[in-house]
């Protein structure tokens, strides 16, 4: 059987190699944003047992190219870029990391939320232009304002103390998380996603993306938004439509938006957020820390050879386990 994990990018952290080496398993890589035929090629060429997902899709072309995978592990918490179900149908887990990158991105949520609500972005390109955009500029204060999280993930909860720090008032909607958890935190409870929306001056997208919440701020969610609210996105792009985000920002309804990820990654050249300088674009690289990349790669790594080597993995860990129902590799997890 061949030892080799198969990393879809150009690198992973350093301690995430030793752990591989440690535990006898080589790891190949692939350039960054692999396409399926070049992925499908370096599965037949190693004969993978294991794919560390870092860049790129995995279709279902390259997950059933080869007859060794036997497990996917998610670099990080987002499981959209995998066929969940073509894995499924090959008795091949998917695994995923939440929480190893979450104070990363809860940190970079925050920087995009005073990038947005300050203006920085347009103040820096004016006096880089040769303006001085003081007369009549008016500011506005982040303290008091009300930030609205749309999930309550360990992302969330990494921001919740952040945001309170700078004077916000918290409050959140997440149908499927326990309501003693926002008892915890001291967050108000939302149950209807209209109201955190009509309510929140700032609103943190933290959810995953699922048929449910593709494009769940649309032209009708954004027009419930207070005058003047911001929107942050460090989750999926699939999560907003796009042309309704952009004209709610033209109209002046919005005053902005910071977004670290797009329904297409990366976004063309003529992406009309690309000419608007009220949105805050940054590439992806909210949980790209070398903090975050050390957790996220060795917990990734671990995990996955767990797997391999018959020791349990948490249940919730595996992301497509209500398709493995009955598959013998959830039965060897329920007994090992």
């Amino acid at each position: 059987m061949s030892d080799t994990i198969l990393v879809t990018g150009p690198a992973v952290h350093p301690a995430a190699v030793r752990l591989a080496h440690d535990r006898g398993y080589a790891l190949a890589f692939t350039p960054a944003y692999p396409d399926s035929a070049l992925l499908q090629d370096r599965l037949r060429q190693t004969g993978a047992v294991a794919i560390l997902s870092r860049m790129g899709v995995l279709d279902a072309a390259a997950i059933g190219s080869s007859g060794a995978l036997r497990v996917i592990s998610k670099h990080g918490a987002g499981v959209d870029n995998i066929d969940l179900a073509a894995a499924a149908a090959r008795g091949i887990p998917v695994l995923s990391s939440p929480g190893a990158n979450a104070v990363s991105v809860a940190e970079h949520a925050l920087a995009l939320m005073l990038a947005v609500t300050k203006r920085i972005g347009p103040l820096d390109a004016g006096l880089r232009a040769g303006r001085w955009d003081k007369p009549g500029f008016a500011g506005r204060e982040i303290a008091g304002l009300r930030i609205g999280l749309v999930g309550l993930g360990a992302i969330a909860q990494a921001l919740v103390p952040m945001a309170r720090g700078l004077g916000l008032i918290v409050q959140a909607h997440d149908p499927h998380a326990d309501p003693a958890l926002f008892d915890r935190l001291e967050v108000m409870r939302h149950a209807d996603l209209d109201s955190l929306l009509a309510g929140s001056d700032i609103v943190s997208l933290h959810c995953p993306l699922t048929d449910a919440t593709r494009g769940v701020l649309n032209a009708r969610s954004l027009a419930v938004l207070p005058q003047g609210a911001v929107i942050i996105n460090t989750a999926r792009g699939g999560l907003i439509d796009d042309p309704a985000l952009l004209d709610a920002v033209r109209s002046g309804h919005l005053s902005g938006a910071g977004l670290d990820s797009f329904a297409q990654e990366p976004p063309p050249a003529d992406h009309p957020f690309l000419s608007e300088p009220a949105i805050v674009m940054t590439p992806h690289i909210g949980g790209v820390t070398a903090e975050a990349n050390a957790r996220v790669g060795v917990e990734a790594i671990r995990i996955a050879i767990d797997l391999l080597e018959g020791r349990a993995v948490p249940p919730a860990r595996i992301a497509n386990r209500h398709l493995l129902d009955g598959s013998d590799a959830v039965r060897q997890q329920e007994t090992a």
